[in-house]
């Protein structure tokens, strides 16, 4: 989440009046994420989040993520509702761009995370991979290899601001990965955006999944390591073995890996993080003037590719091969 479009009250009160949400109370914007403009609303009917969709995010998409919300909800999984205005639509414009109201899910993100934050979420991230054997919409993959290689080489003359031999060393893992990329792995539609600022928890209760404007249909067991990266290591790029160990146990006890799968997680575990380098090293060096957001270090994934990169077995992550 973050702020790029900003607007006033006017404009929030008149988008509103399309839908069966109440009257305006308070709004303000959120600054945690990257991709996005987001703010909290407050009605006389409640909590609300308003999403606007910036530069990496194509109207035509806006289908998929919201019927793959819905397709959860239906199974049983927290994630936000999307409302639908007075004339049956769910995407509006405002501020020229598309716009959604959604529902306000209690809770907040775990700050530090526990072996019970893992195994809690290593247990719904199985029943969402499970849950989409009966999802039939696709959609193709926008933020896969391709995308990574251009982003890359577009940072090629000031990667080196961030780190001495970052380039080189970004383009030879990327060459890695081209020649050796995994076929045929069990596919769906997956998160792949899952960082714990995208999940809620209140007490010991996960109370929902947000920010779905990435998923697309790509392997569960890239989905996983992903997630793995996001929740299991240390900003050092140590892994926190008792996390990734609960994370897995109970990810494998709703939906069991093939050994196909278990053989790719470390080349997997380094395309999860060379997809967040890639996006994160361009945002770093390509900041959006007048924008409320908090730009993250690409080099924390660094620290975790270059474990990965040492990984021989996926025993290495805790988990029995």
């Amino acid at each position: 989440m973050a702020v790029y479009t900003h607007i006033d009250e006017a404009a929030l009160v008149s988008f509103l009046s399309s839908f069966d949400v109440g009257k305006l109370v308070s709004f303000s914007g959120i600054t945690e994420g990257i991709d996005n403009t987001n703010y909290r609303v407050e009605t006389d009917r409640g909590k609300f989040i308003l999403t606007i969709f910036e530069k990496r995010v194509k109207p035509d998409d806006l289908p998929f993520y919201i019927d793959f919300m819905a397709h959860l909800q239906k199974n049983g999984l927290p994630c936000p509702a999307v409302s639908v205005s007075r004339d049956g639509r769910m995407i509006l414009p405002l501020a020229g761009k598309p716009a959604v109201i959604t529902s306000f899910l209690k809770g907040e993100w775990p700050r530090n995370i526990s072996t019970h934050h893992c195994l809690t979420f290593g247990h719904v991230l199985g029943n969402m991979h499970k849950a989409v054997k009966s999802f039939l919409p696709k959609r193709r993959n926008d933020l896969s290899l391709p995308t990574w290689r251009a982003l890359i080489d577009s940072c090629r003359d000031d990667a080196d601001r961030v780190q001495t031999g970052l380039y080189d060393f970004l383009d030879a893992e990327l060459k890695y990965l081209e020649s050796n990329w995994p076929k045929r792995l069990p596919a769906g539609a997956v998160h792949v955006d899952l960082f714990p600022d995208n999940v809620f928890f209140e007490g010991e209760k996960m109370t929902g999944v947000i920010d779905f404007y990435f998923s697309c249909t790509e392997s569960f067991a890239y989905d996983l390591m992903i997630s793995l990266n996001a929740w299991c290591f240390e900003k050092t790029g140590n892994l926190d073995k008792k996390r990734s160990r609960s994370l897995l146990t109970t990810y494998q006890a709703v939906r069991p890996l093939s050994k196909t799968e278990i053989k790719a997680m470390p080349l997997l575990g380094r395309a999860a993080a060379m997809r967040i380098i890639a996006t994160r090293l361009y945002d770093w060096l390509n900041p959006a003037p007048g924008a409320l957001v908090k730009a993250k270090d690409p080099l924390e994934h660094v620290h975790i590719l270059q474990f990965h990169q040492k990984v021989e077995s996926a025993e290495a992550y805790g988990i029995d091969v």
